[in-house]
């Protein structure tokens, strides 16, 4: 049991770092997967997979409680009306992949989570990173505030996309908000509170699917890797809204197409 408690710290770990950096929790949680197997059914441990999101999720409402709070006693008419506006915006970038993902979840799980594919979309996003970041982008939009509703969707569309395992949900959301003219503090903010709903929707999903019945070790193994991915996200958030102040996202795009080309090699694709 002990085993499974480090196994699962690990995992919380490479949760709370890659879900929030642009480089695709699914494609590392395959490597690490490979290496660290939970002894656990599959079901359960794709179960777990998801479930250990809400960590990373409560980290960013910790984080961002005064912004994301309409009825904060520290804000004004006008900034709780902007606070509702915000929580709109999310909710109609959530619509696509919402609808997508509830229409053809499994569908999408039997078809496409592979090494190929997690490894393609790796690479080809990291490519568009660098050749969008090469364009030198002039920010239209450098505020939440004057993000519109138009725009908010279209970046949700892009969100849409993260449904391919591989292409990162911060990965796409924040190249889509970036392509779409916003600075890249806007559209790293903004990628954060789309996870929310998206996020708590999925791990919800899941557990339904799998069921309430959970054996007394799945339950600890659950709650190591959930705070595990609680506090190591707060680090990271903290970290990667610093970096892109002074840097752009090309040392992610590269990290990419790297990892994409490990994991190609790792699974014997170009040997």
């Amino acid at each position: 049991m002990l085993i499974e408690l480090v196994k699962s710290f690990i995992l919380g770990i490479v949760q709370g770092i890659t879900e929030w950096l642009p480089v695709s929790s699914t494609g590392h949680m395959l490597l690490v997967d490979e290496f660290l197997k939970l002894d656990f059914p599959t079901d359960f441990t794709d179960m777990f997979f998801v479930v250990i999101q809400f960590g990373s999720i409560l980290a960013v409402c910790v984080l961002y409680f005064d912004k994301l709070n309409p009825f904060s006693s520290h804000k004004d008419k006008q900034q709780k009306r902007y606070t509702w506006q915000l929580w709109e915006k999310v909710i109609i970038a959530c619509i696509p992949a919402g609808v997508v993902g509830i229409l053809f979840d499994d569908l999408i799980h039997d078809l496409l989570y592979g090494p190929i594919v997690i490894a393609i979309a790796l690479i080809v996003y990291g490519i568009l990173f660098i050749v969008l970041e090469n364009s030198n982008p002039h920010p239209t939009t450098t505020s939440l505030e004057t993000l519109s509703f138009r725009k908010a969707f279209f970046i949700g569309v892009f969100q849409m996309l993260s449904l391919i395992p591989g292409t990162s949900r911060s990965g796409s959301t924040i190249l889509g908000a970036v392509f779409l003219g916003c600075e890249r503090s806007v559209a790293a903010e903004f990628s954060f509170f789309l996870a929310i709903p998206v996020m708590l929707g999925a791990s919800a999903l899941k557990m339904l699917k799998y069921g309430l019945a959970y054996t007394g070790a799945q339950v600890a193994v659950m709650l190591v890797g959930t705070v595990t991915a609680f506090v190591v996200s707060l680090i990271v958030i903290r970290f990667l809204m610093s970096y892109i102040r002074k840097h752009d996202f090309k040392v992610f795009g590269w990290y990419r197409i790297v990892l994409g080309i490990l994991v190609l090699l790792y699974f014997g694709i170009l040997a």
